[in-house]
Order: C-alpha cells, then structure tokens, then sequence
C-alpha cells in the first residue's frame, strides 16, 4: 500500500500536473493540501477519471485539503480539527481508506513570531496531538500525512542558522512536533534515512530548488499498530523541477499488507 502526501500549492491550477504525478507514481492513497479551491470548485470529475475516489474540504483562496483513493472511496469520519468550534479554517480530513485511518493536515505556517498567528500555529498543534492520543488510544492503523509546516532537525533544513526565528524553526515548534511523535509515532521517512538530508519543499525565490536550498515540511507518522509494515519511504523531488511546479514535492510511503491470522 503507497500512501502519499502532496501540497499542490492550488489543484486546479496544477492539475494537469497532479493528474501526470497520478499516472506515474500511482499512489493507493494521496494526502493533499493548499487546495486554495472552495467545495464546489474542487476537479472532483478529473480526479475520478483517473481512477481516484475523493473527500475534500475546501475553502476560497486558502487552505483546503482533500484525501484520495484509487480505486476506491475514502470513508469520511471527521473533517475539521476537534477543540476549538471556531476555527473556520480548512486544514484538517480524516478518513478510513482499505483499513487504514487516514488523517490529512495542512498545519498553520505561523509568520510572523512572535505574534497571533505563531499563537494559532501552537494551538494548532495541541489539539492536533489531543486528536492523535485519541487515535493511538484505539489502537488502529493510523498514518499522519501532511504538510506538518516544520523542520524537525538541523538536518531538515539546508542552512539552520538562517531559519532561527522563523514560525517553522522556532523551537516552540520542533518541540510540539518532537512531542507528538514522542506519543509513540513513527516519523517514516526521517526513521528510514536516519542520517540523509531529505528536503520536500524549495522556495520559488532566490533560486532555491537550482541550489537544493531545501526544507523537509512534509511528513508521515505511523502508528505502532501499522509502523511495522513500512518497507520504503521517499519523496519524489523530481516533481519540483515540472514546469509550473508545486513548491513541493509529493513525499510517500510504502506499507506491506497486513499478515494473514491463521486459522486456528
């Protein structure tokens, strides 16, 4: 089972682009993000004459994340973050897809920080982690996906001492991400290439995919009842260097099917 994630940076602008990633990589399931699309205008029709059941949760110019399925439709069981009934923003979908729980995110950026939008980001991320102890207490497979808006480590970012004070960096952030995996996550990609510099994302300025000036944004977490399935995991940079690219790449995992109980 291939599960993917992918900030598409607006779907229908770059939807020639989705539809020639689908085709090649043929991921099972795809996380996406930054639909920028509300409900009514996302390519439900294109999206399923390549073969992809869909949920989506859209809104106007911003945000907006969708889960897909091929060959199948994805089962919605929740579509907006829980703790805070306010919050009109489109950056969270749950779904169960071929019995795996699927949660798909696009985590707030947070600039400028200090300020009201570093507060949101923070606070997004602790219901976020309420929501995964929610998940873990239930002990199904559950895969994390999405644009987490963090670089974890040094090694996550191609020149650290630059990005100290930024909403991505900050230490307030990498310790609610650090804490959240720490509830018994498996961030896939980082524990398959413990030591390699694995970026998903390059800036549109200053050149940056030209010089591999890169950020690792975008992340998987497995669960325990699933994180011993995982058999490879990468991201598909090439995707970035398109024409009318994305400013990120499609990050991915691969996942052996569940062992058969014997009959006793």
């Amino acid at each position: 089972m291939k599960i993917a994630t992918f900030n598409v940076n607006g779907i229908n602008g770059r939807l020639a682009l989705l539809l020639r990633w689908l085709a090649e990589a043929e991921p099972d399931v795809v996380c996406l993000q930054e639909l920028k699309a509300p409900r009514e205008k996302f390519p439900e029709r294109a999206i399923r004459a390549a073969g992809y059941g869909a949920i989506w949760h859209g809104q106007k110019s911003w945000n907006g994340v969708a889960i897909l399925a091929r060959d199948a439709e994805p089962i919605e069981t929740t579509r907006d973050l829980p703790g805070d009934p306010d919050d009109t923003h489109s950056r969270y979908i749950e779904a169960a897809v071929n019995g795996v729980l699927i949660g798909c995110m696009y985590v707030p950026n947070g600039n400028p920080a200090p300020g009201p939008k570093f507060d949101y980001k923070l606070r997004w991320y602790d219901r976020l982690s309420q929501r995964a102890q929610e998940l873990l207490a239930t002990d199904a497979p559950v895969v994390l996906a999405g644009d987490y808006n963090v670089m974890p480590t040094d090694l996550d970012v191609y020149k650290p001492e630059r990005w100290i004070d930024d909403a991505l960096f900050r230490p307030e952030v990498r310790q609610a991400f650090a804490a959240l995996v720490a509830q018994g996550w498996t961030d896939a990609i980082r524990h398959l290439h413990p030591d390699e510099r694995i970026y998903t994302f390059w800036d549109y300025f200053r050149n940056a995919w030209g010089r591999n000036a890169g950020l690792r944004l975008d992340h998987l977490l497995l669960s325990p009842s699933i994180a011993g399935r995982l058999t490879s995991a990468g991201v598909d940079r090439h995707v970035r260097g398109w024409d009318h690219a994305s400013d990120h790449a499609p990050a991915w995992i691969v996942l052996d099917e569940p062992a058969r109980k014997s009959a006793p």
